[in-house]
């Protein structure tokens, strides 16, 4: 494995003009308003770090971790400058300085050996009664018991009996118009597994045939944002190779997942450019061509969009869409998804759609729980405030974080994948096709 970093935090230190446009709209600064923990704040602290200025001890470590990588601040900087970039590399060394805890280390070996984490899951699916409810509360499982890094009272999501990628097989044809190979990403695939079966009925509604890649790995995000680069280099190199094998024999690789998007098509090639391995960036970055989010492909690439408004349907419920960070801020994606959507529903637009709902990765949900959950408050009020039923985002992660949110104001509000929503519109229409 290579170690080698060609990335230099004084330069993006220098380049800082010091404007403060990064300060309102960052997110650990709205619920920690100290200007160490702001985006100039961060990338000064990098720059005399690397200048031997700053040692890095467990204070630095504290506020380096407290980033939530929601890359607002990228979004507003005059410059471009790279802050999210530079705390995720910080974070490899902090990792090799204090090492990670038991538990990362432990999730993050099970990310590497998918056998293993189909077994885990499994295990954890059997047994999940000894410390959660019996029933699920608006999508999750409530621990009965305080555990060591779990809070009690909180909502975490269910796992299923049956991931996704054991329970299909590898080729469904549906008409062969076109072949898209499913990229699901791990929380898709084992706790919200109804989005793959909802992109797969979209899939066939447009007869296009789907290719299930069953070795596919973890995109290796959970271990990036928290520093274990190894489990990055390795998972990100085993998905490179294998996704070449099979790249050239299908139409596009949709993800319906923002986070697990964004890393594969945007910080796969940062990471290997960072430590001088172009090969490796290159082979990433011509995947990319062919590498979609799923409602970015399905309204750019089909005709979906038209086939929903020939439905002449409306559905009862109402949708406030919320602008996932790794969607909206990274990949520039927000309209496609409510094109689609505001076919069948009425969209309800809440006061800041694009506004960080606080997940922040493995450290901030756990360690840190706190920072996640303070984030999450203002999230939860203004999706209440909305007055929609039904919230929606394309990202698993983000759904995590804002059903809990929502449950700990006891909201009724309802979180859904839009490609979820789309499946029901057109079992709708199909019903009512039917009636008539």
């Amino acid at each position: 494995m290579s170690d080698k970093n060609i990335f230099h935090f004084t330069q993006t230190s220098d380049e800082c003009i010091k404007c403060g446009k990064c300060v309102p709209v960052c997110t650990i600064h709205r619920i920690n308003p100290d200007e160490t923990t702001s985006p100039r704040g961060f990338i000064d602290l990098l720059g005399a770090y690397e200048r031997g200025e700053l040692e890095l001890d467990k204070t630095a470590k504290d506020i380096f971790e407290s980033c939530f990588l929601c890359t607002a601040c990228t979004e507003v900087c005059p410059n471009s400058l790279p802050t999210d970039m530079v705390i995720e590399e910080v974070r490899k060394d902090i990792a090799d300085k204090f090492g990670i805890a038991w538990f990362k280390r432990g999730f993050f070996m099970l990310l590497r050996h998918r056998w293993l984490m189909d077994l885990m899951m499994k295990l954890g699916y059997t047994f999940k009664t000894c410390g959660f409810e019996d029933k699920p509360q608006k999508g999750g499982m409530v621990p009965r018991f305080k555990m060591p890094i779990i809070k009690s009272g909180r909502l975490l999501p269910s796992l299923s009996k049956v991931s996704f990628l054991n329970k299909y097989p590898q080729e469904l044809k549906h008409g062969s118009k076109k072949r898209v190979a499913i990229f699901i990403g791990c929380l898709a695939n084992y706790n919200y597994t109804g989005i793959g079966d909802s992109l797969i009925e979209v899939l066939k509604e447009l007869e296009i045939d789907a290719f299930i890649p069953k070795k596919q790995k973890c995109c290796s995000a959970p271990a990036y944002f928290t520093g274990d680069f190894y489990t990055v280099e390795t998972l990100t190199k085993q998905n490179i190779e294998y996704f070449e094998s099979f790249i050239d024999e299908v139409d596009a690789i949709i993800i319906p997942e923002a986070t697990c998007s964004a890393m594969i098509k945007h910080d796969w090639e940062v990471f290997f450019r960072n430590r001088g391995m172009n090969l490796w960036a290159d082979r990433a970055k011509k995947l990319n061509e062919k590498i979609f989010m799923a409602t970015e492909w399905l309204e750019k690439h089909t005709d979906l969009k038209e086939r929903l408004d020939k439905l002449n349907i409306k559905m009862p419920q109402t949708i406030t869409y919320h602008d996932a960070c790794h969607a909206d801020k990274v990949q520039g994606i927000s309209k496609e998804p409510r094109e689609l959507l505001r076919q069948n529903y009425q969209i309800k637009e809440m006061s800041e759609p694009n506004r960080c709902c606080g997940f922040g990765g493995v450290t901030m949900q756990t360690e840190k729980y706190h920072l996640a959950e303070a984030a999450g408050k203002p999230k939860a009020a203004m999706i209440e405030d909305s007055g929609a039923q039904i919230v929606s985002a394309e990202c698993s992660a983000c759904r995590m974080q804002i059903s809990n949110s929502l449950h700990q104001i006891e909201s009724d509000v309802v979180f859904k994948n839009p490609v979820e929503l789309i499946a029901e519109a057109l079992r709708k229409g199909a019903n009512n096709g039917k009636d008539k």
